[in-house]
Parts: structure tokens; sequence; C-alpha cells
């Protein structure tokens, strides 16, 4: 069990981070939040990269930042990294594990199954240059896992990657899900489908920590739902829209409001995305 234990960040431009308590335990963990909110900051003290203000993060109550032990249990694939790009994906992998302390003769074996892991065994004797973004991303969780830790800390790996690799990447992170604590930061509402558990962070405070279906009540009551002419479409107020599609009558419009937005607009079932919206502009509008 990872956790944040009042936890904090503070700058003396102000709080990155406020202090926050929360935990993640086993399975798929989604860390929402539009950029800027301080995603990166909570998980690289969560991974004791970083020293908190305040509180602390600990690992079955241990410190990560006292014990390196302790941290040796936590993988952490950063929002970006370099490798050396010259070596092949096997030897990169062999040399994250000698630089976490094993020895020589009982890598090659474990860089294989962490690359078989992540779909990459078929790439293995290829230079790292000569991988895709979404292959090198592969291969950045490859090196996370190769010393088997309890707690994998992926942040916003899908960034700039096309559909296929996403969903691949997607992938490979539900598979660990079913043997480690995994959480992935991310901004992109699509990633949090594989997610059991979703915490939803802005401006550097935790507003929320649920499910799916907590997540979409928050948006109960604001979602209106109507079809229209593409005449009156012009006509019509754009504020709140979330979606529109063409129609062979028109346009299908759904929108976030307080009130009917629309003389003809029934309220519907939110989806998960539309009560994040609502939960990120209700936060919003609170802190201006």
């Amino acid at each position: 069990m990872l956790s944040a234990n009042h936890l904090g960040k503070r700058y003396k431009s102000g709080w990155a981070i406020h202090p926050i308590t929360v935990s993640f335990g086993p399975g798929m963990h989604g860390l929402l939040g539009p950029n800027g909110a301080g995603k990166s900051t909570l998980l690289r003290m969560l991974a004791g990269l970083l020293t908190p203000t305040t509180g602390n993060a600990l690992l079955d109550g241990e410190s990560v930042l006292q014990t390196y032990q302790c941290r040796q249990r936590i993988g952490f694939v950063p929002q970006s990294f370099r490798m050396y790009e010259q070596l092949t994906g096997l030897e990169t992998i062999r040399h994250a594990i000698r630089m976490r302390g094993a020895s020589a003769g009982s890598t090659s074996d474990r860089a294989a199954a962490a690359l078989d892991a992540v779909g990459l065994s078929a790439e293995l004797n290829r230079p790292v240059r000569s991988y895709s973004s979404g292959m090198k991303q592969r291969l950045g969780i490859a090196q996370a896992i190769a010393s088997d830790p309890e707690v994998l800390i992926v942040d916003e790996p899908t960034a700039g990657l096309d559909p296929e690799e996403r969903f691949r990447l997607r992938s490979v992170l539900a598979e660990l899900s079913q043997t480690k604590a995994v959480l992935l930061s991310t901004h992109v509402l699509s990633d949090i489908g594989i997610c059991e558990h979703i915490h939803v962070l802005c401006e550097g405070r935790l507003l929320f920590t649920g499910g799916k279906e907590q997540l979409a009540a928050h948006a109960r009551g604001l979602v209106w739902h109507w079809e229209t002419s593409e005449s009156e479409w012009r006509r019509q107020p754009s504020d709140g829209i979330v979606a529109a599609r063409r129609t062979e009558e028109g346009l299908e419009c759904r929108a976030l409001a307080m009130n009917q937005p629309y003389p003809y607009a029934i309220e519907t079932e939110p989806s998960m995305e539309e009560g994040y919206l609502a939960l990120i502009s209700a936060s919003t509008r609170h802190t201006r």
C-alpha cells in the first residue's frame, strides 16, 4: 500500500501540492488532471525523488524518503527520459538492472522477462535509436519493472503517441496491474478507461477519489441533450457545449449547464468525461 500522509509541496510562489492524504492499493489507479495541476510533483514525492514540504509518502508504513530499500520497491517512469540510443533494448534493460545493484550474471533472464512483459521480445536486439516513440515508452516501463517492484508509477506515458501505440501501452499497464499497484498520471480522459480507481487533481488540490460512476455523478442534473437544425445551431449560444454530432436531420448536441440551455433540451445521464468537466469547472470557479 502506497500512501500520501498530509503530503504537500510549497515553493516561494505558493503551494504546488496542497497537503494530501490518500492511499493507492493493488490494481490500476488513474491520476487525472489538467496540465499544470501538480500531477508530476505529486508522483515524484510518492516515488521518493522530491522532498515534501509537509507530510510523508509511505509504503506499507515505511517512509520512501528515509529507506533506500523502500524506494527499491517502487518503479518510476517519468514523463520524459533519455536512453543510450546506441544500445539494444536488451542491453538497456540489463544496464538498468545492474544500476540497481544486481550482479552482472543475473541480468539477462530478468531483462528478457521485462521486455516480454511490455511486448518487446521480438525487438530486444534492435538498437534503441530504431524504436518508435511508443516502443521507447514501453522500454521505459520495462526498465522500471525489471527489478520486479511492487508499485509502478507512470507519468503521462501516452503523450504524443498515435492511437495504436496508446492502446498497446494501456494494455501493457492493465496487465501489469494484475500483480502490482499501478499509478497512471494523465490529462487524457480516454486513458482512464482501464483504471478501477480515479483520483482528480486540479491546481494542486485533490478534488476526487472514487470510481467512474461516482465521477460521472458530479455532472448529474447538469447535462442536457437536444437535436437542432444547422440554421438554428448557428444562431444559438455555444457556451457549455461538450459534444455536437451531425445527423441526417441536423445536429445532435450535449451541453453542461446549470439551467436548460435550449427550449427543447432534455436532462440526460452524464458520462464520466462530463463528470470530470463539471468537477474541474466548479473547482476553478471556487478558487477564482
